[in-house]
């Protein structure tokens, strides 16, 4: 399968679910990705060996994995380290995607861990980037894809694209694909339209508990206004 065709101007969905929320687990979450491939999603984002094998089983779609780790100190870096790749890689990932941010908080070098995954696992490497700095930084080491994953604004009801950041990153020659922030049809469009390759949709999605806040923060908007 050529994975980049596949996914190229397509919707990716992030089926995820953090340890604390009720759809937390392999069999739920492959349920969710069950569900957005019977409606058209051209890849999955998994997080975990087993998440990542059971999805890739049930949909036969290209899967972006990736591992979440924290440290000792609550820090969050996406596969920081080469085994994890290869656990992810074994449990079928065509794609895995690699915090490249310059306060990623442990992990192994960029520098080796980057060209150890395309070389050694033979899969695609995606950058998980916050700013324009990370996305070149990146492309100088070597990457597939760059992704604006992390570079997302705060808007009035939760995160939003940066799609100024997203315009910079289209200036590298590396395939952008557009994460984070992304709740409507339009912005999806939008993405598209400004040429990147693939938009990832999450917690619009498959997180209905952060669905739900939203739609509560409105209510108490209109309540706070009119007291």
């Amino acid at each position: 399968m050529d994975v980049l065709r596949a996914i190229h101007g397509g919707l990716i969905v992030s089926c995820q679910a953090l340890e604390d929320e009720p759809l937390h687990g392999p069999m739920l979450m492959a349920a969710m990705a069950r569900a957005v491939h019977l409606g058209g999603a051209a890849g999955i984002r998994a997080n975990g060996r087993h998440d990542v094998e059971v999805i890739k089983r049930m949909t036969g779609l290209p899967v972006i994995g990736i591992h979440k780790a924290t440290n000792g100190q609550g820090e969050m870096a996406i596969t920081p380290f080469f085994s994890l790749a290869q656990d992810l890689v074994e449990a079928g990932a065509d794609i895995v995607a690699v915090d490249v941010r310059s306060s990623r908080p442990f992990g192994d070098p960029l520098e080796e861990l980057l060209p150890r995954i395309r070389q050694e696992l033979g899969v695609l490497v995606m950058a998980d980037c916050a700013t324009m700095e990370d996305a070149r930084a990146a492309a100088q080491i070597g990457v597939d894809i760059i992704a604006s994953t992390f570079g997302f604004r705060q808007g009035d009801f939760g995160a939003e694209p940066d799609f100024s950041l997203l315009e910079e990153m289209l200036q590298l020659p590396v395939p952008v694909i557009a994460e984070g922030g992304f709740w409507y049809p339009e912005q999806v469009m939008q993405a598209l339209e400004m040429g990147v390759w693939s938009v990832v949709v999450g917690s619009a999605i498959t997180r209905p508990l952060e669905i739900t806040k939203r739609f509560v923060r409105a209510c108490q908007r209109v309540q706070a206004a009119g007291k």
